[in-house]
C-alpha cells in the first residue's frame, strides 16, 4: 500500500467520521479527528478543552492557535509513519498553509484532499435530529435511527440527550461559519490539484466507493 497523507473535508453532519474509519481500515492510515481530541479534552476539563468548549458551544470554529499545537504533536506519533488521514483539520486557509509548511519541513507533501459535499438542509435534518447516550455515547436519530424505548439507550439504558451543538440554531450557525471559512481552503486545494470532491448525499457505501475509487486512481492502483 502506498504512503498516503490525506485530508478529509466536509461540513458538520457530512459523515466524515464514518468515512474516515473505512478509509483508515482499507488504506492502513490512522484517522486523526480533531473533533474527538477536543471532545476528550472538554470532558477531562483540560485547559485546552475549557478554552475550546466556549467556541464549540457557540457553533464557532476553534481558533488556530488552539488547534495547531495538538495537531503537530499528533502527527509526530509513531503510528503516522506510513501516513495519516486528518478529519476536521485544516478548516481555514492559515491552517492549511501552516500544515503545508510543517510537511515541507519534513520533506513530505499531501496525497489528496477529500471533500464531501452535502446540501445544507439535509445536514440540518441530520444533526438537529441526532440524540446521544450520555453514558455509552451511542448515537440515535429521531427519524432514521429511533430507540426502542423513548429517551432510553437500547444498549445500556442510559439517557439520550441532544448535544447543545446539535440544536437547530447552532447547527445553522456552524454551517454558515464552515462555509465562510472553508471556501478559500477548498479553492486552495483545488488550485493545487489535490481536491477529490464526492457527493455526500448518497448512501454511506456509495460515498465510500467514490472516495476509494478516487484514491486508487491517484496512487495508480
Amino acid at each position: 500500500m502506498s504512503f498516503l497523507q490525506l485530508i478529509l473535508l466536509g461540513p458538520p453532519g457530512a459523515g466524515k467520521g464514518t468515512q474516515a474509519a473505512r478509509i483508515g481500515a482499507e488504506f492502513k492510515v490512522p484517522p486523526i479527528s480533531t473533533g474527538d481530541m477536543f471532545r476528550e479534552a472538554i470532558k477531562k476539563k483540560t485547559p485546552l478543552g475549557e478554552q475550546a468548549e466556549k467556541y464549540i458551544k457557540a457553533g464557532e470554529l476553534v481558533p488556530d492557535e488552539l488547534v495547531l499545537g495538538i495537531v503537530r504533536e499528533r502527527l509526530n506519533a509513531p503510528d503516522t509513519a506510513q501516513g495519516f488521514l486528518l478529519d476536521g483539520f485544516p478548516r481555514t486557509l492559515p491552517q492549511a498553509v501552516a500544515l503545508d509548511q510543517y510537511l515541507t519541513g519534513k520533506g513530505q507533501t499531501l496525497t489528496a484532499v477529500i471533500n464531501i459535499e452535502v446540501d445544507p438542509e439535509i445536514l440540518v435534518e441530520r444533526l438537529s435530529g441526532r440524540r446521544i447516550c450520555q453514558d455509552c455515547g451511542g448515537v440515535y436519530h429521531v427519524v432514521t435511527k429511533k430507540e426502542r424505548q423513548p429517551g432510553i439507550c437500547d444498549l445500556c439504558q442510559g439517557q439520550l440527550i441532544q448535544r447543545s451543538d446539535d440544536y437547530e440554531e447552532t447547527v445553522r450557525n456552524r454551517l454558515t461559519v464552515y462555509s465562510q471559512q472553508t471556501a478559500p481552503l477548498i479553492e486552495y486545494y483545488h488550485e493545487a490539484g489535490l481536491l477529490l470532491t464526492v457527493d455526500g448525499a448518497q448512501s454511506i457505501d456509495d460515498v465510500y466507493q467514490a472516495i476509494a475509487t478516487g484514491l486508487r486512481k491517484r496512487v495508480g492502483q
